[in-house]
């Protein structure tokens, strides 16, 4: 263990939030070196203390970042390394609280400073130890549930714009989703997100299996590039040691990938692409690629917002987001796009642990909104419709008031029997080109004979 009362005084440089000290002779007064990651403390001549992060280590030299900042903080400071990396805490006691960025209790409880703490930003878990994606988590949102279904151990963006509703769409399925306890990030939120977030879930009564960790828009910078961390470490042992089925919801991270461009910029580190990060890749795939189902034990899904500049796809953090992660929910206009929208995983649940008729309802469902959509641009366009454009139009209309809205909220079995009933109301059993055997099954019967092809 580090010598925790070796204090180093030869502090030679304090540029943004970075502090350079000189800690030559390090090796020879301590019995371990210093490593990249860990903390210190920097106590200042007017007893007070800043905690900071070994950032970069260049031979005697070491760039702490400070969580607060250095305004405050002199040359005649000293600096004392703890010894250890980031810790979050983690036991029982966390559910139902509220930390900040850093891990400390911010919601007026006890700061449960003898808890167990664990490191945070540790590797992946082994693959020897994964259990290949096979369980489902329903969310009560149709264009989920029916079309890109959520599996445990997903890793998932839902791609937005700025002024979308995705913190309330994102709260709404962390209220609804089977799993057994849920870990939200927030970070670079506004107050009233925040108030949203709290409220939403202490109201629907959820609270108490949830673990909240927020950095505010006010608050330092470094603190951002903390709280995902936080979050996917607690989720880890919650799911490895207990056995629990955890959902980490996580907002926003272009704020995440945002706050790595500022650090780095302060480090003087070489930008690539739009002043990002040459390692934006790793950053994130570093924290995406903790979604696991381990094997005997609980399940980690990550499912995050993500927002693109100017609705641009091709925007560094969405690009390279959607090489890691299994896909994609396109949030657009207050509707999920289905031709934007897209999980690769959902071949492993659907028909396998949903019901037989569900792939099929899932396939001719979009293919007839495709066909609406031809015809819609064939309406704008002043071109003469069929009788059967004027069924798909018709379709079109229902699918995106029943479906797509984001606050529809419907069980997935119900959902499927709107589809079918969907369907009913707008075609014929012949146009509908599926199973016969399915359509016997569950067509419904209707009063008044086949659609009028008038």
């Amino acid at each position: 263990m580090i010598e925790r009362m070796v204090k180093h005084h030869n502090i030679m440089a304090i540029v943004g939030n970075r502090v350079t000290v000189n800690v030559a002779g390090f090796g020879e007064r301590q019995s371990v070196n210093i490593c990249f990651g860990d903390l210190a403390m920097i106590e200042d001549a007017d007893g007070v203390d800043s905690l900071a992060q070994v950032a970069k280590i260049i031979g005697a030299r070491v760039e702490l970042q400070v969580f607060a900042g250095t305004r405050g903080i002199s040359s005649k400071a000293s600096v004392r390394f703890l010894g250890y990396p980031m810790q979050a805490t983690y036991s029982a006691n966390i559910l139902g609280r509220i930390f900040n960025g850093a891990g400390a209790a911010i919601d007026g409880g006890s700061t449960l400073e003898y808890d167990a703490k664990v490191n945070i930003g540790g590797p992946s878990a082994n693959p020897m130890q994964r259990v290949l994606a096979s369980k489902m988590i329903r969310t009560n949102v149709p264009m989920i549930d029916v079309f890109n279904c959520l599996v445990e151990s997903q890793k998932i963006p839902i791609f937005s714009v700025a002024g979308e509703p995705f913190n309330p769409f994102l709260a709404r399925i962390g209220i609804q989703a089977d799993a057994d306890i849920v870990v939200f990030a927030g970070l670079g939120l506004i107050f009233d997100d925040f108030h949203y977030f709290r409220s939403q879930f202490e109201q629907a009564g959820v609270f108490a299996r949830t673990v909240m960790y927020c950095n505010m828009a006010s608050d330092p910078i470094v603190e951002r590039l903390v709280a995902p961390d936080m979050a996917l470490a607690v989720a880890e042992r919650f799911a490895v040691d207990e056995g629990k089925r955890v959902l980490v919801l996580m907002t926003d991270m272009t704020a995440y990938a945002d706050a790595l461009k500022e650090v780095a910029v302060s480090m003087e580190h070489v930008p690539s692409n739009r002043g990002y990060t040459g390692d934006l890749y790793s950053q994130l795939a570093r924290r995406y690629e903790k979604a696991c189902d381990y094997k005997g034990a609980g399940s980690v899904t990550i499912l995050a917002v993500t927002t693109m500049p100017g609705d641009d796809v091709t925007h560094p953090v969405p690009d390279n987001t959607g090489y890691i992660t299994e896909g994609q929910l396109y949030l657009h206009g207050g509707m999920l796009d289905p031709f934007g929208s897209l999980s690769r995983l959902k071949q492993h649940v659907i028909g396998k642990v949903t019901r037989e008729d569900h792939a099929q309802i899932m396939n001719t469902m979009i293919r007839f909104y495709a066909g609406a959509h031809d015809a819609e641009q064939k309406l704008a366009m002043a071109f003469e419709l069929s009788a059967y454009d004027e069924q798909l139009l018709k379709f079109g209309k229902l699918f995106r008031d029943r479906f797509m809205d984001i606050n529809v909220s419907i069980p997935l079995e119900a959902a499927l029997d709107l589809s079918w009933q969907t369907l009913a109301e707008c075609f014929t059993e012949q146009q509908l080109m599926m199973k016969q055997s399915l359509i016997d099954t569950y067509f419904p019967q209707r009063d008044h004979g086949q659609t009028n092809l008038q």
